[in-house]
C-alpha cells in the first residue's frame, strides 16, 4: 500500500497569497504546498482522502485511473472545495464520497445542483454513503475505520488503514479514541506551526506529544503553513522518527 502526498500545506496553501517572506518565495519545490490532500493506493484499489481547491492540478501529473471512493474529513472548504473538479472520473462509473452525517448535508447545501431529481447535463454523479467513528468498512482491498478527533470544538474525522493513521485539522482528542490508536505503525497529522497558539490546529510540538503517545514508529506532518519555515531547515529540528511531509512525497506502508 502506498500513500502519496498530494498537498501538505494549510487552508491557504504555500506561497501565501500576498506574502514576502522567503519562505513564499523560494524555490525549492519542498516550499511549495498545495491544500492537504492524499492518494492511498494498492495494486487493486485507489482511495482519495480529501478534496479541496487544488485538486485538479494535484491529480493532472497522475494516470488517470478510477477513484474508488473519496474519503472526507470533514466540510470545510480547504477539504472539500474540488469535488466538482472531479467530474472527468465519471467517464468509470459515479464518484462514491464517504463522509459523516454533518459533512454530508454541507455537500448537499452548497452543490445542490448535483442531488436534483434531473441533474443538469455535465454535473458530477456523486454517490454519498454515510459512516460513523468505529464502524470499520472495506473499499476493494483496503479496510477503513473512522476515528474522531475534534477541530476545535467540531468533530471530525481520521482514518486508520490496518497500522497506518491518517489525520488532519486536530486540535484535540478525547480520551477514549486511544482505543483505536493502538498498535499504529505509521501516522499522519497536522502540525500547523512552531508557536503562537491556534484554536483549532495543532502546533509542531502538541503534535509531537500525540504521536509519541499513539507510540507511532514514524510520523509524517501535514496541513502546515508557511510559517514552519524552509522544508529542509525545519526538518533538521524535528526529533527521530519525525518528519515534515512535502507534495509529492510517496510512502510504502
Amino acid at each position: 500500500m502506498t500513500l502519496t502526498f498530494l498537498g501538505t500545506g494549510t487552508s491557504g496553501g504555500v506561497p501565501s497569497l500576498g506574502c514576502s517572506c522567503a519562505v513564499c518565495h523560494s524555490n525549492d519545490p519542498h516550499d511549495k504546498r498545495f491544500r492537504a490532500a492524499a492518494l492511498l493506493e494498492t495494486e487493486h484499489t485507489r482511495i482519495l482522502i480529501d478534496c479541496g481547491p487544488d485538486i485538479r492540478q494535484q491529480l493532472m501529473p497522475l494516470p488517470f485511473k478510477p477513484l474508488d471512493a473519496v474519503l472526507i474529513t470533514h466540510s470545510h472548504y480547504d477539504h472539500v472545495a474540488g469535488i466538482d473538479d472531479l467530474r472527468p472520473f465519471c467517464a468509470f462509473g459515479d464518484i462514491n464520497i464517504y463522509a459523516n452525517e454533518r459533512t454530508e448535508r454541507t455537500l448537499k447545501h452548497n452543490m445542490p445542483y448535483c442531488f436534483t431529481e434531473k441533474l443538469y447535463p455535465g454535473v458530477p454523479k456523486l454517490s454519498l454513503h454515510t459512516i460513523y467513528k468505529h464502524v470499520p468498512f472495506k473499499i476493494g482491498d483496503i479496510e477503513i475505520l473512522p476515528i474522531r478527533v475534534l477541530h476545535d470544538s467540531l468533530p471530525i474525522l481520521g482514518f486508520r488503514f490496518g497500522s497506518f493513521v491518517y489525520i488532519t485539522d486536530m486540535k484535540t482528542i478525547e480520551e477514549t479514541e486511544f482505543d483505536y490508536l493502538q498498535h499504529v505503525d505509521t501516522l499522519v497529522v497536522n502540525a500547523l506551526r512552531w508557536n503562537k497558539e491556534h484554536h483549532s490546529h495543532m502546533l509542531v510540538d502538541e503534535a509531537i506529544d500525540f504521536a509519541r503517545r499513539v507510540g507511532a514508529r514514524r510520523t509524517y506532518f501535514t496541513h502546515m503553513t508557511h510559517q514552519i519555515g524552509f522544508h529542509d531547515e525545519a526538518n533538521s529540528k524535528l526529533p527521530e522518527g519525525f518528519q515534515f511531509a512535502y507534495d509529492g512525497l510517496k510512502i510504502e506502508l
